[in-house]
């Protein structure tokens, strides 16, 4: 074996115990230390190390406990520095303490035990696998108890028990040196099933088994309420308890315990069950709580509540009667648009993140949520009717959109990433024509959330006639005030803009939209990087107490709900796992995930390889034309090499990863090829192919055709009306021409006062101003539009810049800079 590890390892991948070392030896060096190294890469000019990068590692000794070393480090893995070049660059700088940092350990464990979730009476398998210069032993422990002549890599328990559930770890030894693998944690179901005993779990792999459903229940106030449900699954699936459509805190757990429930308690319970490929939902049961109450008869007799029941009592009837109405919704239904990769206009990075984190929020709260990113402009004229084909009568309607836009007279646009410099109105989706179109619907809420700029286009002198009708159940929430900018936060990795980094702290609130949208806004009116530049605008006709948790409650329009519900699955159906054997005795399997509603993910994992074959690998290529797919970015062996950043906590180890992005562009169906390539020292290890084609149809939003030029277009027939003769495109219409609608404004300074040309964050970071493709040369000098960093909370070396987005919950501390690093950020309008 090697004494170093392997030079073609991303240094992002580096065990953290060798990165805490290695830096803590560079931070202490004066002369061989981090400044130095970043001189040495700076020169070769191979990983663009700049002056300014130096500088922000410089800024992380203010930090408690911060590492200038590991921003270095950090910075480097993004860009591509392997083992071998940072072992090279160490070399270079000669401190011989840091580069036997980089030598590798005499152990090493190359497949960890995973959790498993399977039923009492199955056999359970855990795998370790570690290899060493020497020979290793292992040994299993249960929490901290040995577990009996468990001495092999694999631990077998045949038949298992409830008493076997619990956590298990792995401790390899290989001389003088050992490790202890991660942690298993095995759930033992208590399930009567059909299966004989002893079946082995491994005939379930892979997929989610529902075994468990939670029952109904009445209960009396004071009372302990007890729900419970259970899968079966490998890795251990993760629950989520909801009552009335809305996720319940902390009710992470099988098992749903609350005591001393109040009679807010009532309601309908289901639990959500997931995997990294699958979900799942328990059947929705009741939850009766009546209330302890007691009524007295001529001031002696005393009934319970059961007794005032059976006498038609009057103080119970007079309790249920004071009861608020629920509110409900027919539907629930998001479309989420984000455009960063712009062809004439700068390029974005934030609305990638922003539309994958509203995208699980709004999921939790039962929406039919469709994500979209970087549309052309009839891809989004088409996205939305299809969107308006999920609407009816009742329903929650929602509109995200992050991009480039400008607000004229009133109306705010949307901007595709195809349309020219400069653009005008015809080029752009009219946001208040969309809103009428919805109207149209009698939908029972109508939702916009702009995350772009309303800066007004001196290109643009149209005044669009678009007459509203009169309803009480409008929200718009813009991310900035008229006639002025929305920010992201701006560094090398990927992060939420500035308005959903504090939007998504709130959106499960089980409030009334605007005042959900009105603490956003407080929020981040604290903010110190945006204080004075960009203020939350909320403009409301909402009258009823109507909010994203609502329930859903068909109603007479349950067969239409359903029609639309299979109408959203088919842009939204994943192709199934496939498992792929090949003739010399290989076995593939071929996983998919979606990352967005037109971005697929597809994975390569060896299952079997023959034993005469000493190397094997299995890739996908030949794909259609219309995807424009770069080979350079396909079949890589960490997702992030091939643009997977949100996704890449959840998908399977030790794979082959390719990210397929604008499906929509899709016009026939998706074949390409899975090559199988092996070697085999009896034929001098020359490599071997074989091939199979595979089809799998148009998958998710694939199947709606939004690349088509001409269709029903309603969104553009109302988008380009001409100029109405009331309306003069010299100054902005009076209110007698719009919807009247509530208006709350969160401002904390005068805009009219900033001059986004020459206001500086600090000494040395401007503010740079306005939305992009409006012509002027100030306009056209911009970069990008958002402003983003990569820190985790404590300062550490990320892996990689998307893991800060997976969890949604862990991600939410992540942008909280002390005031000092706030000056060290640049912030970008788009």
């Amino acid at each position: 074996m090697s004494d170093s590890l392997d030079r073609s390892t991303k240094i992002n991948l580096l065990k953290e115990p060798v990165v805490k070392k290695l830096c803590e030896v560079l931070d202490k060096s004066s002369t061989k230390g981090w400044r130095k190294l970043g001189e040495i890469v700076g020169n070769e000019r191979r990983l663009k190390v700049s002056s300014d990068d130096m500088e922000m590692c410089s800024l992380k000794v203010l930090e408690l406990e911060g590492s200038p070393s590991r921003m270095l480090l950090r910075l480097m893995g993004e860009r591509g520095c392997t083992t071998g070049h940072l072992m090279d660059y160490l070399q270079t700088l000669g401190n011989s303490e840091a580069v036997q940092c980089l030598k590798a350990s005499a152990l090493q464990i190359l497949i960890q035990p995973q959790s498993v979730a399977l039923i009492s009476g199955h056999n359970l398998r855990l795998s370790c696998h570690a290899v060493g210069k020497s020979p290793v032993q292992y040994q299993w422990f249960k929490s901290k108890e040995e577990v009996p002549n468990s001495f092999s890599p694999d631990l077998m328990i045949s038949p298992v028990h409830l008493k076997d559930a619990g956590f298990y770890i792995c401790r390899v030894n290989c001389g003088d040196t050992f490790e202890f693998s991660q942690w298993a944690q095995v759930d033992v179901l208590n399930v009567s099933m059909s299966y004989g005993p002893g079946q082995s779990y491994h005939s379930l792999e892979g997929r989610l088994k529902l075994v468990i459903q939670p029952q109904s229940q009445r209960l009396h106030v004071g009372e302990t309420l007890q729900l419970e449900c259970g899968a079966m699954g490998r890795p251990i699936p993760r629950y989520q308890w909801h009552r009335n459509g809305v996720p319940i805190r902390n009710a992470t757990k099988r098992k749903l315990m609350i005591p001393h429930v109040m009679q807010d308690h009532h309601g309908r319970y289901r639990c959500e069950i997931s995997s990294s490929t699958e979900r799942m939902w328990t059947n929705e049961v009741d939850v009766v709580i009546a209330p302890r109450i007691s009524v007295q008869i001529s001031g002696a007799m005393e009934f319970s509540e059961d007794d005032v029941y059976a006498i038609g009592g009057g103080s119970s009837e007079f309790f249920l009667n004071s009861i608020p109405e629920q509110l409900y919704a027919t539907d629930k239904v998001a479309l989420l648009i984000g455009n960063l990769s712009y062809q004439n206009h700068p390029q974005l990075k934030a609305p990638m993140v922003d539309v994958y984190d509203l995208t699980n929020l709004l999921r939790q709260l039962n929406f039919k949520v469709v994500s979209l990113l970087d549309l052309t402009e009839s891809e989004m004229r088409n996205a939305v009717d299809e969107f308006l084909l999920l609407l009816h009568k009742g329903v929650y309607g929602l509109l995200y959109y992050a991009g480039h836009g400008y607000e004229n007279y009133g109306n705010s646009f949307m901007v595709p990433v195809d349309a020219p410099n400069p653009y005008r109105s015809a080029n752009c989706l009219c946001v208040q024509s969309i809103l009428k179109l919805m109207q149209e619907k009698e939908t029972g809420l109508n939702v916009f959330l702009l995350d772009m700029c309303r800066k007004r286009n001196i290109h643009d002198d149209s005044t669009p006639n678009i007459v509203l009708r009169v309803t009480a159940n409008i929200v718009f929430g813009y991310a900035t005030c008229q006639d002025a900018e929305a920010f992201e936060l701006s560094s090398s990795g990927f992060t939420n803009g500035v308005f959903v980094k504090f939007l998504k702290k709130r959106l499960l609130d089980d409030e009334k939209i605007t005042v959900v949208l009105d603490r956003v806004a407080e929020d981040m009116g604290q903010f110190d990087a945006t204080k004075g530049k960009q203020a939350l605008e909320i403009r409301s006709s909402l009258s009823e107490r109507r909010a994203l948790t609502d329930p859903i409650l068909p109603g007479d329009s349950a067969d239409l709900a359903h029609a639309h519900s299979r109408q959203w699955a088919k842009a939204h159906e994943l192709p199934e796992s496939m498992s792929l054997n090949f003739d010399c005795g290989a076995q593939i399997k071929l996983g998919f995930a979606a990352e967005f509603s037109n971005v697929l993910v597809i994975y390569t994992h060896i299952v079997k390889k023959p034993e005469d074959m000493s190397f094997c690998q299995a890739h996908v290529t030949d794909f259609s034309q219309d995807l424009d797919v770069d080979p350079k970015e396909m079949n890589r062996e960490t997702p992030e090499e091939t643009g997977i950043y949100l996704l890449s906590s959840s998908l399977p180890q030790h794979c082959l990863y390719t990210r397929l992005s604008s499906l929509q562009k899709l016009r026939e169906e998706l074949v390409f090829t899975v090559c199988l390539q092996g070697t085999f020292p009896a034929m001098d290890d020359d490599p071997v192919h074989w091939t199979k084609s595979i089809n799998i149809g148009k998958p998710l939003i694939a199947r709606l055709d939004l690349h088509r030029a001409m269709r029903r277009n309603s969104c553009l027939q109302t988008c380009l009306m001409p100029h109405s003769p009331s309306h003069s495109p010299c100054h902005s219409p009076g209110p007698e021409h719009r919807l009247q609608i509530h208006h709350v404004l969160h401002q904390t300074q005068d805009y009219s006062r900033l001059s986004p040309q020459h206001h500086y964050l600090d000494v040395y970071e401007r503010l740079q101003g306005a939305a992009g493709g409006c012509g002027d040369s100030y306009y056209e000098n911009l970069s990008q539009c958002r402003f983003e960093q990569s820190y985790d909370s404590a300062g550490r070396l990320s892996s990689s810049p998307g893991r800060l987005s997976i969890p949604i919950e862990a991600s939410d501390d992540i942008n909280e800079l002390q005031t000092v690093f706030i000056n060290s950020l640049q912030l970008q309008p788009q």
